[in-house]
């Protein structure tokens, strides 16, 4: 499967003998097509920010809500990756940004806190129900309910990030539900980012409230071996095929498939590295996600890696 994050990549790369988006990120048509931070359009009225205030009112001009813009722009985004690829999945993450991120947008200063490591703070799941940013969550859950129930692309599937306990994974569905996206209803799927420690130790758990899981090598990594994956410092040690993530990743497989649950893999390592995606295969991923120009020799590291385990056709995506 494929990672994308610009819409017009998908037209660019359709040709590719691919099952469908492994990924495919919100953040990249936020911060280039929509510009705006979704706080900032709900509270728009009472900006402080007189300069952004400004600007905002010149890309929504036409809108009478200000929220409608942020929903429309973003759907029609999606919609460009998920028509290019229907009726093959398309795995949606929901927004990822980090504070730092999140303040760069238009009027988002005003919104988001100062953290001193935004890697590892207010990011993911533990937004979308928290007061700094419930309402802009559920700005996109509409788009993504537009998506599916408007424009008809029901190919797509949420995903949810950095979701740090099963707990925090009932409240984000809760939320879901009640803007109009149910798990199961409509055969929608939402599966969960498998990245942080704890959803390896209770992927049990967190597969009572996902369909899948879709393992992120990179904050795996940082998270198993303690390194900023950022750090220039510590470039050497961050390795994603350290015994101990692979250990997780394994782990991960084998405890999801118990519980009945899909996983994927998306990340740069199967693309690198020729024996970490016959690793992948052995353990019995379902599937890898990679950057287009990485498809072609990555499904022949796992062809490769079927030929010698005696299944498949050796033609397997």
């Amino acid at each position: 499967m494929l990672n994308l994050a610009n819409p017009a990549a998908a037209f660019r790369w359709w040709r590719l003998p691919v099952d469908g988006v492994g990924l495919a990120r919100m953040e990249f048509i936020i911060s280039n097509t929509v510009k705006i931070h979704p706080m900032a359009l709900v509270h728009y009225e009472n900006l402080k920010d007189t300069v952004a205030k400004k600007k905002i009112a010149e890309f929504t001009q036409g809108y009478e809500n200000k929220s409608d813009y942020f929903v429309e722009q973003l759907s029609r985004g999606l919609s460009r990756i998920a028509a290019v690829f229907y009726p093959k999945p398309v795995i949606l993450r929901m927004s990822d940004f980090k504070t730092n991120e999140y303040a760069g947008l238009l009027g988002g200063q005003e919104f988001e806190p100062y953290e001193e490591n935004p890697m590892i703070g207010f990011r993911g799941a533990s937004r979308y129900d928290s007061d700094r940013y419930r309402e802009g969550f559920s700005l996109e859950c509409k788009a993504i309910k537009l998506l599916r129930e408007k424009m008809g692309f029901e190919n797509v599937i949420v995903m949810i990030p950095f979701c740090r306990t099963p707990q925090e994974a009932d409240r984000v569905l809760t939320l879901m539900a009640k803007n109009g996206l149910t798990r199961g209803a409509n055969g929608l799927q939402v599966y969960v980012m498998g990245e942080i420690p704890s959803n390896v130790i209770l992927a049990e758990e967190f597969a009572e409230y996902f369909d899948g899981f879709s393992i992120g090598s990179n904050d795996l990594t940082q998270l198993t071996l303690g390194v900023d994956r950022d750090s220039e410092e510590l470039a050497s040690v961050f390795d994603e095929a350290n015994p101990a993530v692979v250990w997780m990743i394994e782990a991960l497989i084998e405890r999801a498939h118990k519980a009945g649950a899909k996983v994927g893999l998306c990340g740069q390592a199967p693309s690198n590295n020729p024996v970490f995606a016959r690793l992948l295969v052995k353990a019995g991923i379902d599937s890898i996600s990679v950057t287009p120009d990485s498809v072609i020799s990555v499904k022949k590291h796992v062809a490769g890696a079927e030929k010698e385990m005696g299944i498949g056709s050796g033609l397997s995506s």
